[in-house]
């Protein structure tokens, strides 16, 4: 007699195990309704809307006042009228560039200047001014001299300790090939590399060409230095036959490998 067949044997077994438990459907991310979407836009619109007011609108952010910082010789009124800070307007429209330029254009003796909102009402000025390193006699006033080798003041009195610069080129090629704006710049070169002590008792730069760059110091005391190259290891030089030989009233760094000091 013949078994069951293939197809028989597995409707038994199916029937003799347990029914399985439906398998549950992942539930997909809801998306938002089409209502939900044109709320949130509506109310992001009145929010930008409400934003764009405030700053360009409304009277609660506009320019009142102006503060000024880091002055020295200038004082704050000088840079504010300078400044021409638009009153009234929104603060947002405040050009701080344009400003900025301004009062690097109407005061010479400004090297830098940040322009920034200060909220709500406010701008403020930080100013940072230039420094003489050296000073050029014109009649009975003195031209103010900074790092960068810019003129950029004419004042009555000579600020202390600041030397004089005499630039007295001779007719040479030096002075064909570098001009005087390069022999200043040499000059304030020189005096930014100088040693503590030696700045503070030097009177006069003298620059009769590149490479011919000499110092008055107190107490009659001279040095010549040559030209600005090499300056940090001739003002080591410097000092140090300043105290090998402290009664000297001249000295020679020129030439590094023959420095000198004489006289008493």
């Amino acid at each position: 007699m013949a078994g069951p067949t293939t197809a028989q044997r597995g409707a038994a077994q199916q029937k003799d195990s347990p029914a399985r438990p439906p398998r549950p459907r992942p539930e997909g991310r809801r998306l938002p309704s089409r209502r939900t979407l044109i709320v949130s836009g509506v109310l992001t619109l009145l929010l930008a809307s409400g934003v764009v007011w405030a700053l360009y609108g409304s009277s609660w952010l506009r320019t009142e006042q102006v503060r000024t910082t880091g002055v020295d010789v200038l004082t704050p009124a000088e840079v504010e009228t300078a400044a021409a800070v638009p009153m009234g307007i929104p603060l947002i429209s405040v050009d701080t560039d344009v400003i900025a330029a301004r009062l690097r254009q109407k005061l010479p003796r400004i090297d830098s200047v940040d322009v920034v909102r200060s909220w709500p009402h406010g701008i403020g000025l930080k100013v940072t001014e230039r420094q003489p390193v050296l000073l050029v006699k014109k009649g009975a006033k003195f031209i103010e001299v900074d790092a960068k080798g810019v003129r950029f003041a004419t004042v009555d009195k000579s600020p202390g300790g600041v030397p004089l610069l005499e630039l007295k080129p001779v007719q040479s090629a030096s002075l064909r090939r570098f001009g005087s704006a390069r022999l200043v710049r040499e000059a304030v070169r020189v005096a930014g590399e100088l040693p503590g002590g030696v700045a503070k008792d030097t009177r006069v730069v003298r620059v009769t060409s590149y490479d011919s760059i000499s110092l008055e110091l107190t107490r009659g005391r001279t040095v010549v230095w040559g030209s600005g190259e090499g300056g940090p290891v001739k003002a080591k030089v410097l000092t140090a036959l300043m105290k090998a030989a402290p009664k000297a009233g001249h000295f020679d760094v020129s030439a590094l490998t023959a420095p000198a000091a004489s006289g008493s």
